[in-house]
């Protein structure tokens, strides 16, 4: 018997041998019968399953094709703590790009044409990653030619101070300046405490005083 039925004196109660207590024990010819039973049941059932998640899945999927000279945006999925394609964060950009296909590998993929910042990456890519782009000559790209320390690290600069503003808190009032920072946008300035900035930066306070 099976060590199941050895400790607790029954068998074990399952999709192929669901017995209750007490009842007749299949043996033989009979257990090999009711056990094909059912698995072909269990077959059928899992088939059901799969044939309305595959009709459902259908339903929603485009077939996607680039041509070779197209341009597509990469997809990277940047995650928190997690360097990908140089990007690092959940809040960095999630598409890259966009880059020249090359040609098609099969039918799902494509070789993209990587700038030299990614050449040791490889640069054939499954075409869920692949996000369409349509060449706009007004889309100019304007890249920066970036100084890193000896240690590869790059020391912020600040640009000028954009604004002002005070904030309340329990008792006292701390005053914020709003500055732009270089090598960034000016969508990306952030409010800093204005004694750290002033003690840090305060080149930017010359023009104030």
């Amino acid at each position: 018997m099976a060590p199941f039925e050895a400790l607790y004196g029954r068998p074990c109660r399952s999709s192929i041998c669901w017995t209750e207590v007490g009842d007749a024990n299949l043996i033989g010819p009979e257990l090999v019968l009711e056990t094909t039973e059912k698995v072909k049941l269990i077959r059928q059932r899992l088939k059901i399953s799969q044939d309305h998640q595959k009709n459902y899945a259908n339903r929603r999927r485009r077939p996607l094709m680039f041509e070779v000279g197209s341009h597509v945006f990469l997809k990277v999925q940047p995650r928190c703590g997690v360097v990908r394609f140089g990007r690092k964060g959940k809040l960095s950009p999630r598409y890259i790009g966009p880059f020249e296909v090359l040609e098609g590998v099969g039918e799902v993929a494509y070789r993209l044409g990587l700038p030299l910042q990614l050449a040791r990456i490889h640069n054939v890519f499954y075409v869920s990653l692949l996000r369409k782009y349509i060449v706009d000559p007004t889309h100019i790209l304007k890249w920066e030619e970036i100084s890193l320390n000896k240690d590869v690290t790059l020391k912020e600069g600040s640009v000028a101070i954009q604004d002002h503003r005070e904030k309340n808190l329990r008792g006292k009032t701390v005053h914020l300046v709003k500055v732009l920072w270089r090598h960034r946008g000016v969508e990306e300035s952030t409010w800093e405490r204005q004694d750290w900035v002033k003690a840090n930066y305060p080149e930017l306070f010359e023009d104030t005083m």
